[in-house]
C-alpha cells in the first residue's frame, strides 16, 4: 500500500505545507474515527480532475463500511455528490439520503479539509446503519465531540500547525471528558470518571472546573499547577496540550485538544489514560537498563585490567613469540571492552558502531606506528548495532587491520589500510583494503595456519553468520570483504 505522501506525490498538486497539513490530520484520524461510529476515508483532487483515497481508517467503536482497503483507488467527481458538493461549495454535506450497498445500509457525510483558505481534499464520514438504534448519553457525546472537530476541519482550524506524535496518546475509549468555554466539566465518560476516582476523587466530577480540580489532586503541587495551567491554556490556545498527573500512586496521562467556532473558543475535549502499571513497567525496565548498563562498566573494568596484567607479563617474557602471542591477546581483550565500555553509556542493548570502529582503528594506527607509518581510517558508517552483532564484529576488525599493518608492510614501510562500510536494511558490506605487497602465493584463507585468520573465520561465520574473502587487489595489496546480514 503506497504511503499518504507518495499518493499526494503521484497525484495531486499538493505543496509541502498541504502534505503536512493533511499528515496532521491523518495523525488524528483515530479518534475522529472512533468519535464517528464511522469509517474516514481521504479524498484528494487529481491533476486530471478525478479524486484519489489518500487515506482511510476504520473505527474501533462500531461496525465498520467497508471491509477492502481503498487507499489508492481513484473515482471521478460527479455533480450532485456529497464530495463533489463539499469541494465545489466548502461546507459539510450531510443532505444526502442513505446509500445501500446490498443489504448495508451506509449514511455518507463530506467534510471540506481547508488550509489556508482553500480546500485541499475531502474527508468522508461513512457510517454503517444497520446497527441504528437509540443513541446512548455516551454515543450523544461522543457525536457532538466529532461534529465540533470536522466544523473546525472545514474551518482549517484542525488540526493546528506543528501536530503533536500522537502514537502513545489515549485513544477515545480510555475515558473522555467536555469542557465548556470556562473549562467546566459538561461530560465525562465512565473511564474517565475512574481515572480520576484512582487520583483520589470520589464524587462526581461534572459541572467542576478541570483546571483547579486536577491541580488539588496531584501530589506535587508544582506538577499539579503545571497540568492546571496547561488546561487553562488550551481553552484560549489552538496547540494540542499532553501532560500527566501522579496523585495517591497513581498516574494518568491527559491530552486536551482546543475545541472553536470560527475564532471563539468553545471549549476542550480531554482525553484521559490511567497509565499507572504502564509506568511501573516504565521504571522496572528503566531500573533494569541501569543494572545492565552497570553490569557493562563492569565488565569493561575488568577487561582493562586483564589486558593491564597480560601487557605487564609480556615485558616479562623473554622470547619474541610468547611476547607477540601475549600482545595479541592484549588487543583482543581490550576490542571486547570498547564494546562494553559503550553498551556502559548506551541506553538500550544497540551501540553506535561508528565510535567504536574510530577507537579501534586508533588503537592499531598506535601499535603501528614504532615500527610502520601506516595511514589508518574508516569511510563510510556502519550505524547502530546490537550488541550480539558488535562484539564478534570488533574482534574481527581488528584483527584483520593488525594482519593488513603486520604483513602488508615491511619495518620502517608506508602505507595505507582503509575500512569501508556499506550499509542497506538487510546486510552489512564491510571492506579493509591495504595497498601493501599483496597474499603470498597460494594463500587460502580455508587452510590458514594464522591464529588471527582463523578467529575471524571462526567468529564471521558462527557468530554474525556472515561471509569473508580475502582477496588480491590491483596494482598491489589485499582486500577483505565481509558480508554480515542484519535481518534475522
Amino acid at each position: 500500500m503506497s504511503s499518504l505522501t507518495k499518493l499526494l506525490a503521484e497525484h495531486t498538486a499538493a505543496d509541502q505545507d498541504d502534505v503536512a497539513h493533511l499528515q496532521g490530520l491523518v495523525a488524528e484520524w483515530q479518534l475522529l474515527a472512533d468519535l464517528s461510529f464511522a469509517d474516514l476515508l481521504l479524498w484528494a483532487p487529481t491533476h486530471d480532475g478525478d479524486l484519489v483515497c489518500v487515506a482511510q481508517v476504520r473505527p474501533t467503536t462500531g461496525p465498520t463500511v467497508y471491509e477492502d482497503d481503498l487507499v489508492g483507488r481513484r473515482e471521478p467527481i460527479s455533480g450532485p455528490a456529497p464530495i463533489a458538493v463539499a469541494l465545489r461549495e466548502r461546507r459539510i454535506f450531510r443532505e444526502a439520503d442513505p446509500e445501500w450497498d446490498g443489504d448495508l445500509a451506509v449514511r455518507r457525510e463530506a467534510v471540506p479539509v481547508s488550509h489556508r483558505d482553500r480546500v485541499i481534499a475531502v474527508t468522508s464520514r461513512d457510517t454503517n446503519l444497520n446497527s441504528a438504534r437509540s443513541p446512548s448519553r455516551l454515543e450523544i457525546a461522543y457525536l457532538r465531540a466529532a461534529d465540533d472537530l470536522c466544523q473546525m476541519i472545514a474551518d482549517g482550524s484542525f488540526p493546528a500547525e506543528g501536530y503533536d506524535d500522537v502514537h502513545d496518546a489515549p485513544r477515545t475509549g480510555d475515558g473522555l471528558i467536555r469542557l465548556d468555554a470556562d473549562g467546566a466539566v459538561t461530560f465525562a465518560s465512565p473511564n474517565a470518571l475512574s481515572a480520576y476516582r484512582r487520583l483520589g476523587r470520589s464524587a462526581d466530577i461534572h459541572g467542576e472546573r478541570l483546571a483547579p480540580l486536577t491541580r488539588g489532586l496531584a501530589a506535587d503541587s508544582l506538577e499539579g499547577t503545571d497540568v492546571a495551567d496547561a488546561l487553562c491554556a488550551v481553552l484560549t490556545d489552538t496547540r494540542t496540550v499532553q501532560c500527566e498527573v501522579d496523585a495517591r500512586g497513581a498516574t494518568v496521562l491527559i491530552r486536551a485538544l482546543p475545541l472553536r467556532i470560527g475564532d471563539v473558543p468553545t471549549g476542550a475535549i480531554v482525553l484521559v489514560r490511567d497509565v499507572t502499571d504502564v509506568r511501573y513497567r516504565d521504571r522496572q525496565l528503566m531500573s533494569k537498563d541501569a543494572t545492565i548498563r552497570e553490569i557493562n562498566h563492569r565488565v569493561k573494568n575488568n577487561l582493562q585490567t586483564v589486558a593491564g596484567l597480560l601487557r605487564m607479563q609480556a615485558r616479562r617474557v623473554q622470547t619474541d613469540e610468547a611476547r607477540s602471542a601475549l600482545r595479541d591477546s592484549v588487543r583482543r581483550v581490550w576490542a571486547v571492552a570498547q564494546v562494553h565500555e559503550t553498551l556502559a553509556l548506551a541506553v538500550d542493548e544497540r551501540v553506535p558502531a561508528d565510535e567504536i570502529v574510530d577507537r579501534l582503528v586508533g588503537m592499531v594506527a598506535e601499535v603501528a606506528g614504532a615500527e610502520r607509518r601506516v595511514d589508518l581510517r574508516r569511510v563510510g558508517s556502519f550505524g547502530e548495532l546490537a550488541a550480539q552483532l558488535a562484539t564478534p564484529l570488533a574482534m574481527v576488525l581488528t584483527e584483520l587491520m593488525q594482519n593488513a599493518v603486520e604483513h602488508a608492510f615491511s619495518d620502517g614501510g608506508r602505507g595505507q589500510v582503509i575500512v569501508t562500510a556499506a550499509r542497506s536494511p538487510d546486510e552489512l558490506r564491510v571492506t579493509v583494503r591495504d595497498d601493501g605487497q599483496g597474499l603470498p602465493p597460494g594463500f587460502s584463507l580455508a587452510d590458514t595456519d594464522r591464529l588471527g585468520l582463523r578467529i575471524v573465520r571462526t567468529l564471521v561465520t558462527s557468530d554474525l553468520r556472515g561471509s569473508i574473502e580475502l582477496r588480491p587487489v590491483q596494482p598491489h595489496g589485499t582486500e577483505a570483504l565481509l558480508v554480515v546480514p542484519l535481518s534475522p
